[in-house]
C-alpha cells in the first residue's frame, strides 16, 4: 500500500549533483560554468581549481559531489566521466537601498543563484 518510488531524473550512465544560494549573480556564476562544460572530470577540477574566480571554489564542491554521487550511489566508472551538463540558474534577490540626494532611494539588488551539474560516463574509444 506505499506509493511507487520516483522514476530517476537522469539517464542510467548519470549522475547530476546541485548547489543552491550561491551569492553571486547567475552571469557571473555561469562564466564559470562555461569553463567545464563538455570537458573530462580531471581537467574540469584542474580547471577550477586554478581558476581566478572566488566562485569556482563553490562549482568545484558541486561537481565534486556529482562525482561522488556517480562513484557511489550509480556505480559509475570515476575515469570515463565527462561533464554532460553545466546550467545556472536564478534564485532569489534581496532587495536593499540607501538614501540618495534630494530625497530619493538607490536600490541596491543583492542576486543569489543556482548551478547544476551532471556527468556521464562515456566508454573511451579505443
Amino acid at each position: 500500500m506505499s506509493k511507487d518510488k520516483n522514476p530517476r531524473r537522469v539517464a542510467d550512465n548519470e549522475a547530476r549533483a546541485k548547489l543552491r544560494m550561491l551569492k553571486t549573480s547567475p552571469q557571473k556564476l555561469n562564466l564559470v560554468a562555461g569553463l567545464i562544460r563538455g570537458q573530462k572530470v580531471e581537467k574540469a577540477l584542474i580547471a577550477l581549481t586554478f581558476s581566478k574566480k572566488r566562485i569556482a571554489l563553490d562549482v568545484k564542491k558541486c561537481l565534486q559531489s556529482a562525482i561522488a554521487n556517480a562513484e557511489n550511489n550509480h556505480n559509475l566508472d570515476v575515469d570515463e566521466l565527462i561533464v554532460s551538463e553545466a546550467y545556472v540558474g536564478k534564485n532569489l534577490t534581496m532587495k536593499r537601498g540607501r538614501p540618495r540626494a534630494r530625497g530619493r532611494f538607490g536600490k541596491i539588488m543583492k542576486p543569489f543563484a543556482e548551478v547544476t551539474i551532471v556527468v556521464r560516463q562515456v566508454e573511451e574509444q579505443a
